[in-house]
């Protein structure tokens, strides 16, 4: 028996058989993937496409542009922010959400994000300020200002310490030391930035 050139392969027919939500999750976890890996210079419609399995007008159907479709991979792969930890001291508290901070700016989205905001010029970041404001700056603020204005209560904390330059402090510096110096952020590195950093920043004049 002769089989034909033309035949579809396993995978090609197994992707052609995705419909809705398997198919477009299999799309946004593509896009996400390339943007992790080649950034968002070298990210395309056609290689989403590709990567996914599935045909390049299944790509446009759903997402005119690349930028309409960075922005829901984006939403899409965000990690989640909660749970904000309670170990009754700021200073585990603050590694705690260091160490998870770490760890997103470390996995796939976090380099698909970076990507977004290193690459992009203005007019397209701007398309992207709310997706990373919403997902990433907002929830990282809320969590800082949980744990300070609780270490407040507790009397860690100056009185007055709960204030935008003090939130910006932390992601500001973690930013700057993966961007500028290199930084990998071991444990000993972020241990070392609450120490010399955040505990005298925040520590009560009396204390």
């Amino acid at each position: 028996m002769v089989t034909s050139s033309w035949a579809a392969s396993p995978a090609q027919t197994a992707a052609s058989r995705r419909r809705g939500a398997v198919l477009e999750r299999a799309i946004l976890d593509a896009a996400l993937e390339q943007l992790s890996t080649v950034g968002w210079n070298g990210l395309t419609m056609e290689g989403v496409a590709s990567a996914a399995q599935t045909g390049k007008a299944a790509v446009y159907r759903r997402w005119p542009s690349k930028e309409d479709l960075v922005a829901d991979a984006l939403r899409a792969g965000l990690p989640q922010f909660d749970a904000v930890p309670d170990h009754g001291s700021v200073r585990e508290d603050l590694l705690d959400l260091c160490r998870r901070a770490r760890d997103a700016m470390f996995s796939r989205s976090g380099f698909a994000v970076r990507s977004v905001i290193y690459e992009c010029d203005s007019t397209q970041a701007e398309r992207f300020h709310a997706v990373i404001f919403d997902g990433v700056v907002e929830p990282t603020i809320r969590m800082l200002r949980e744990v300070i204005e609780r270490g407040i209560e507790r009397g860690e904390v100056r009185a007055d310490a709960a204030n935008g330059y003090v939130f910006d402090a932390v992601p500001a510096m973690m930013m700057y030391r993966s961007k500028m110096c290199g930084s990998e952020l071991a444990d000993i590195d972020l241990e070392e930035m609450i120490d010399q950093l955040m505990v005298p920043l925040l520590r009560p004049a009396d204390g």
